[in-house]
């Protein structure tokens, strides 16, 4: 790991410092206080002879923190770890840490800041004001998109946070309820989708977006598409909530114009500037390994993407035992880690070939969708169709998408017996422990919702690995898949170690420099600041 929390790479300051840092157009980041240089600058996206979708690409890479080299701090030892798929085999130099609930300030600080400065910030000010809402509707329209689903990430983070009013003060940046910016981002999703119906339908085949576009080539229909799709994952958060509005919205989005994504070349993947960031992390910092939550699935289950998803052990570079050479084995969240090579030679992500060095970066899946309807499906909502037609769609669509053949995939989802492993730590027993789940592959038309739905939300969540934002959603939203608790738990009570961590406490540099918004945003919180408060969306009540 770089130790890049300690640094000052990125901007430190409160959201409404932030937003005053501007990707340029040349393609660096330059962060200033001066909001009149800010508003002037001659090299920035208002000048007319510089084309507005050239600034599309560090935006789109921003989704994964990428404008900034922050992705390691900024999702992987918050989302990544919390939802059960990676855990780091050391401990940064700090026994008390964000991988046993005492949360580092710097790792927070670009989960929090990284998205409004480089992202949010510059869509809502210097892209709004070159006027291209009005004269270039379509750009309009990806930017909307993207800018969804950044705030996304970020309240689903941290619950509310500042929106509506980024870029509108010097003095202090009002938060938002979370609940107000679920409903922008369906009225911004709605701007959206109208605008590239109207463009497809006028300049069918057109691309303009084309040599800036790093998600989808330019591609138009595909963008609507994610923003379909996007709607559906958003409903789908709010349906313990709010289900009138959950069904409402999800109905819409499966009715759509342009349909879902439905297709394995309709991945949202972002091709990184620099280096894949799973790569970084694991082969080059070496600082990524496999949790053991889906590690125990996957052998349990015989998964045939296990492979490809991950490396076996390795006994050459960490102390296992000769006879753990080839086995898949992953790490327990909250395990005394210490320092390398303690637990170096843990299973790792396969940075050979998936998770290479120039590879994309997988923001939505088909699979994921398909995972959607048949969830829909279970609440008879109109056009879900089938649930376990969606369910088995689902499977085959990421096994598809993983080179997966047909047969392996048939013959996964025909297994009715196969279920989760237990858990053996070789470096430490105490940390053994018994398989949570007992829910096995194969559809079961006589189960009841509850136990179907343990079935979706498992096999959806093996299937959107390794984004772990969305991953770490669905799982404090339905409790699924089931995830071993921390092993170390140093909350001080404030996490119950069952339910696990719920969110991430506000960084300080927002209680010094945007102190009476952010109090007042933990006001709207409805809880202390702490990882054990739920979000608006996270009630606590059965999922049927």
């Amino acid at each position: 790991m770089k130790t890049r929390y300690k640094s000052t790479k990125y901007c430190r300051n409160n959201v409404h410092l932030a937003v005053t840092c501007i990707i340029m157009v040349l393609g660096f980041t330059n962060c200033t206080k001066n909001f009149q240089t800010y508003n002037t600058d001659p090299n920035g996206i208002a000048n007319k002879n510089i084309p507005i979708a050239s600034v599309f690409k560090p935006f789109e890479q921003e989704i994964m923190y990428s404008a900034d080299d922050g992705y390691q701090i900024g999702q992987n030892l918050n989302a990544d770890i919390y939802a059960g798929y990676s855990c780091p085999p050391q401990f940064f130099g700090t026994t008390l840490n964000n991988m046993n609930y005492v949360f580092v300030d710097g790792w927070n600080q670009e989960a929090f800041n990284s998205i409004y400065t480089n992202l949010i910030g510059p869509i809502k000010n210097k892209l709004a004001a070159t006027g291209v809402k009005a004269t270039q509707p379509d750009f309009w329209a990806i930017a909307l998109i993207v800018e969804t689903e950044a705030i996304d990430r970020i309240t689903d983070k941290f619950g509310p946070v500042p929106y509506s009013s980024v870029g509108k003060s010097l003095t202090t940046t009002p938060y938002d309820s979370q609940q107000s910016i679920y409903q922008q981002m369906f009225a911004q999703l709605d701007t959206a989708t109208t605008s590239l119906n109207t463009y497809i339908t006028a300049n069918p085949g057109a691309t303009p977006f084309a040599n800036s576009d790093v998600i989808y080539g330019g591609d138009y229909t595909k963008w609507l598409k994610f923003a379909n799709s996007l709607r559906l994952r958003l409903a789908m958060h709010i349906v313990k909530v709010d289900p009138a509005t959950a069904k409402t919205q999800a109905e819409k989005a499966m009715a759509a114009p342009g349909g879902l994504l439905s297709d394995v070349t309709d991945v949202a993947a972002i091709a990184v500037a620099g280096q894949n960031d799973y790569w970084q992390i694991t082969a080059s910092y070496t600082d990524n390994s496999v949790n053991a939550s889906i590690a125990t699935y996957m052998v349990g289950y015989n998964d045939p993407r296990l492979p490809i998803y991950f490396l076996p052990v390795d006994v050459t570079v960490g102390p296992l035992p000769a006879q753990y050479a080839g086995q898949y084995l992953g790490i327990r969240l909250g395990t005394n880690v210490q320092s390398k090579p303690l637990y170096s030679g843990f299973s790792v992500y396969n940075y050979n070939t998936t998770f290479a060095v120039t590879k994309k970066e997988t923001v939505m899946t088909a699979a994921e969708v398909d995972f959607l309807k048949a969830e829909a499906a279970l609440r008879g909502w109109a056009g879900a169709g089938s649930a376990q037609s969606d369910y088995e769609a689902g499977i085959n669509s990421s096994m598809l998408q993983y080179g997966v053949s047909s047969g392996a995939a048939s013959a996964y989802i025909a297994d009715g017996t196969s279920t989760q492993t237990n858990y053996v730590d070789p470096q430490n027993a105490s940390d053994n422990t018994s398989a949570l789940s007992t829910i096995t592959i194969k559809w079961d038309p006589a189960a009841t919702n509850e136990v179907n739905l343990e079935r979706i939300i498992t096999q959806k969540w093996l299937a959107m690995f390794p984004e772990g934002q969305e991953a770490w959603t669905e799982f404090r939203r339905t409790g699924y898949p089931r995830l071993f608790p921390v092993v170390n738990n140093y909350s001080g009570g404030t996490i119950d170690s069952k339910i696990q961590v719920r969110r991430l406490p506000y960084p300080l540099s927002e209680y010094s420099a945007n102190g009476i918004a952010v109090r007042a945003g933990v006001a709207l919180l409805g809880g202390p600041d702490n990882g054990g408060t739920r979000l608006w969306w996270d009630v606590n009540k059965a999922n049927f």
